[in-house]
């Protein structure tokens, strides 16, 4: 289910043409953080 989630940030986010880097300014989290909510990693 973890990786169901990341996958539909992923979507989400190249559907609206915005950057790992943009997305994370917005939520005031890291790029890397952006990174690992897409590829599964860290999502409790």
């Amino acid at each position: 289910m973890e990786h169901d989630i990341g996958s539909k940030i992923k979507a989400a986010r190249i559907e609206k043409k915005l950057t790992q880097e943009q997305i994370a300014e917005v939520l005031g989290v890291s790029r890397q953080t952006i990174s690992n909510w897409e590829n599964g990693v860290s999502l409790r």
